[in-house]
């Protein structure tokens, strides 16, 4: 099954000592990360809506949080257990959020 981590973040991020870095997550996750990238800020980014036939553009995202989507890795694994192990080692998940999400096959 193929699963969507959504790489989060704070404004302010500090990393904590002893974080893993990307590189050895990449290692551990192998074959099984099919595609992944880190996204440019929300500063960049765009909110597209169409309401009564016309379309409405805004900046930003769409809703205000506490934390932004950085990234994301597409991966395929056997289930949500093992998805769930990937995204824990990831090492934004010691200082932000990965947010795992199944795609429809």
């Amino acid at each position: 099954m193929k699963y969507l981590l959504l790489i989060c973040v704070g404004d302010k991020v500090e990393v904590p000592p002893g974080t893993p870095n990307i590189d050895q997550w990449l290692a551990k996750v192998g074959d099984r990360r099919l595609h992944g990238s880190e996204i440019r800020p929300i500063s960049d980014a765009a909110t597209v809506r169409t309401r009564s036939g016309e379309v409405v553009v805004s900046s930003g995202p769409f809703a205000e949080t506490a934390e932004h989507i950085a990234g994301y890795d597409l991966i395929e694994c056997a289930d949500l257990d093992e998805a769930t192990e990937i995204a824990a080692a990831h090492p934004v998940a010691h200082f932000g959020s990965v947010e795992i999400r199944p795609l429809h096959e």
